[in-house]
């Protein structure tokens, strides 16, 4: 299902107006599988966005009724009809597109801050890594130890698991990156990039980047049960490209039990980079549910 926003977000006396013309600037796109109630809050999320112009591209691959059956999410449907991963991808035409996991609720204004990072930054991903509000309590400064901002612009960077940049994946567990922010506070529509190993849930690309180091092209060779196929396609990005997360994140994870119980093959095991086979390894890229 296609749904498309309009330039900015509409008051309630405008809805029953034309959608006014104009070019999309992100494509969201979202992947969802027997979770209705989770994409109804992903949705309403996303109605909740201002600037810019975004079209929205849900995938249902749900076992039972699909998932745009359920009263909420085809309700959300309509209210962003009324203001305005390789499959996804092939359906997306705008400059950039959002992967955004169907568990994942954003805040206000967290797209638009992301395309102007992804703009500013001049690199080929910016991602907002999800976060566990229920670990606020939960602090701990020893998986934050990696946090690394980019002081002097993103450049080019390869991450495999015998590099010390593999380490950083600690700084998305549990709620590590809103207690990062209370000591690197920016101003409110401002934000800081940091050094990342990958982004998990929410991930800007800038198209032409994603599809120039080969998308999703692997997605055939994987075997059916897997994970982490955004780690591999990240990282081919990041090394040709350069990628950064921003801080704060804004995007909160839904806590909803996984979906994919058997992440015995992570991509990267399978999947070959430039260097001429080496396929690296994940045997440390904690689950969404291990990494609270």
């Amino acid at each position: 299902m296609t749904l498309t926003g309009s330039p900015s977000r509409r008051w309630s006396g405008d809805w029953g107006r034309g959608q006014e013309p104009g070019p999309i600037a992100v494509d969201v796109l979202v992947p969802t599988a027997d979770r209705p109630a989770e994409l109804a809050v992903t949705l309403a999320g996303l109605a909740a966005q201002d600037d810019p112009r975004f079209r929205v591209i849900v995938s249902d691959q749900s076992t039972g009724a699909p998932d745009f059956d359920a009263p909420a999410v085809a309700s959300m449907a309509r209210v962003l009809e009324a203001q305005g991963r390789q499959f996804l991808l092939d359906q997306a035409s705008a400059p950039s597109v959002l992967f955004l996991d169907d568990d994942v609720w954003l805040e206000p204004g967290l797209l638009g801050r992301m395309e102007r990072a992804l703009h500013e930054l001049g690199c080929g991903l910016v991602g907002s890594a999800v976060q566990g509000l229920s670990y606020l309590d939960d602090v701990r400064p020893h998986e934050r130890s990696s946090f690394e901002p980019w002081s002097t612009g993103v450049e080019p960077e390869r991450i495999r698991r015998d590099t010390g940049a593999f380490e950083r994946w600690r700084l998305h567990n549990a709620a590590n990156l809103v207690h990062e922010a209370t000591e690197h506070p920016v101003g409110r529509d401002d934000y800081l990039p940091y050094r990342i190993a990958w982004v998990g849930g929410c991930v800007l690309y800038d198209r032409q980047a994603l599809v120039a180091t080969g998308g999703f092209d692997f997605w055939a060779g994987l075997p059916p049960q897997h994970a982490g196929e955004d780690v591999a396609a990240q990282w081919r990005v990041m090394e040709r490209y350069g990628g950064a997360g921003i801080l704060p994140s804004g995007a909160v994870h839904l806590e909803a039990p996984t979906t994919i119980p058997d992440r015995d093959v992570e991509a990267i095991d399978v999947v070959a980079f430039d260097e001429g086979g080496d396929r690296g390894s994940a045997d440390a890229h904690p689950t969404r549910e291990e990494s609270r």
